[in-house]
């Protein structure tokens, strides 16, 4: 009996240890309100039955806009030590990851797995080797650029206009793809490479979706549920969460039919918040997409896995947790090596999702940006310049500087209210004030600035800022290159130099 037990414990130790399968999935412009479990109208039932059988993460950060947090997450770098710092990566930008940062898949495949990305890149791509096939997946399908037609997969920026979708390198077959939704024809790839995946090797998918980003556009049979809502941005919104909580189903319903789910970590985000003018919401939260408001950044994600601690199944995670934290987590997970990266600023929260320990993390940059417009005067007597547009989680404390976006906080139109303002910004020119701080702890809704009542607080959170801002990269913003037009590439948006 004991020799039984011996051998028990040694096989379970075995599966235990197996490289586990991971699957990334990443959600475009996804409201923080827009999940079932938060209260929506909207349903996601795939969504939440992986969610409250998971790890859901309610203290988690993103960035507020698109290639600020795929660089993170694909990194475990911070914006302002990749040059990233201001906007996005447009169509004919000359700008990437720095290749110096080797990216998660090329860490996944130096260990040993099979690499596939599906979906959306939009983290550079004027040269081959920025492309993904160049930074370490096996394969890639999708498309280059921020946004795109969902049905035609084309694009138009500065009157430059071509299709974008590739097929590894290739340009696609768009006698085939033309006419095919995205959020369907992303789900069918990852479920084909599902099923041709070899056993022998773990596999690390990285899911990008269009989904739910502009242009609204979704098949009519996934708006009908939804004509009870009278707005239509909303309305075509709600049918765009839906058709990708299905495809989620999908891609799971493959992997347990490949044999594959009893050994695979589901890692679902949002890349930044709702987008209000496109359908979105992040109520209660206060503002939207590009702010630095918690309604820009504060993100819907969880974990789900079979391999999961039985304690934890069910569980609300209120620890502290950054995009960039999924670099060393998932790499440490597979056992690789993070050897040869330049230094994170993610840390491993596998015992923090696993175990309910105690985050590593205390704090988050959400961002210095050096080259958006002042705003107002600097604050005397201090070491960070106040003008800059920044932001900073410290423990419970937030500091806002510059321009922080748009803050109201905006219902759901299911609520029949008006849009919340704050009644203090009527009181000053846009240009004057500059400086927000607030308790998220006590107040996540951002309510109460306590800026003027707490000036020890606020300079130690701007001497922090200013620390920062000392380990900064130079910006990297360049012009348009009008090489990058697709006319000159066979219709397509692809490399260029």
């Amino acid at each position: 009996m004991l020799k039984f037990g011996i051998v028990l414990a040694a096989c379970l130790h075995i599966c235990l240890c197996k490289q586990p399968n991971i699957l990334l999935v990443v959600a475009d412009d996804y409201g923080f309100h827009d999940i079932g479990y938060h209260g929506s109208e909207i349903k996601t039932p795939n969504l939440d039955k992986l969610a409250l059988s998971g790890v859901r993460l309610e203290n988690y950060y993103v960035q507020p806009i698109c290639t600020p947090t795929r660089s993170q997450l694909l990194s475990g770098r911070y914006q302002i030590h990749t040059g990233l710092q201001h906007g996005i990566i447009w169509p004919a930008s000359p700008n990437g990851v720095p290749l110096d940062s080797p990216l998660i898949s090329e860490k996944m495949k130096e260990a040993g797995y099979s690499t596939h990305a599906v979906g959306k890149w939009h983290v550079g791509f004027y040269k081959k080797p920025f492309v993904p096939t160049s930074r370490g997946f096996d394969s890639y399908f999708g498309y280059l650029t921020g946004s795109e037609d969902y049905y035609t997969h084309y694009r138009c920026y500065n009157k430059m206009c071509g299709n974008d979708l590739r097929d590894n390198l290739d340009p696609a077959d768009m006698q085939k793809y033309n006419g095919s939704y995205s959020t369907h024809m992303f789900a069918n790839r990852a479920k084909d490479i599902i099923q041709k995946h070899d056993d022998s090797k773990p596999l690390f998918m990285y899911l990008p979706f269009q989904a739910v980003h502009s242009p609204l556009q979704v098949p009519e049979k996934y708006i009908k549920p939804y004509k009870h809502i009278h707005d239509r941005n909303r309305r075509v919104y709600a049918g765009m969460v839906s058709c990708m909580d299905e495809a989620i189903g999908t891609i799971t319903d493959a992997m347990k039919k490949k044999g594959l789910w009893d050994n695979t970590i589901l890692v679902f985000t949002t890349d930044n918040g709702g987008q209000i003018h496109e359908g979105g919401n992040n109520w209660p939260l206060r503002g939207w997409k590009a702010s630095l408001w918690e309604g820009g950044m504060h993100g819907v994600g969880f974990v789900h896995s079979p391999l999961l601690n039985e304690s934890r199944i069910g569980e609300r995670s209120t620890e502290l947790i950054h995009v960039t934290d999924w670099y060393p987590t998932l790499v440490n997970l597979a056992r690789g090596s993070l050897n040869g990266t330049k230094p994170l600023d993610g840390f491993d929260q596998w015992n923090t999702i696993n175990q309910g320990k105690s985050s590593p993390r205390k704090e988050i940059l959400h961002n210095i940006d050096p080259l958006y417009k002042p705003s107002g005067r600097p604050l005397s007597n201090t070491t960070f310049d106040t003008t800059r547009r920044a932001a900073l989680r410290v423990g419970d404390w937030k500091v806002i500087t510059g321009y922080p976006g748009n803050g109201s906080w905006v219902p759901p139109p299911y609520m029949n209210c008006p849009i919340f303002s704050d009644p203090r910004e009527s009181s000053f020119k846009p240009d004057d004030k500059n400086v927000w701080l607030f308790n998220i702890l006590k107040d996540p809704n951002e309510r109460d600035d306590l800026s003027e009542t707490n000036p020890d607080k606020l300079k130690e959170m701007l001497d922090r800022l200013a620390q920062y801002e000392k380990t900064a990269v130079p910006c990297r913003y360049p012009d348009n290159d009008k090489r990058a037009d697709p006319k000159y590439l066979g219709g397509f948006w692809g490399p260029w130099e």
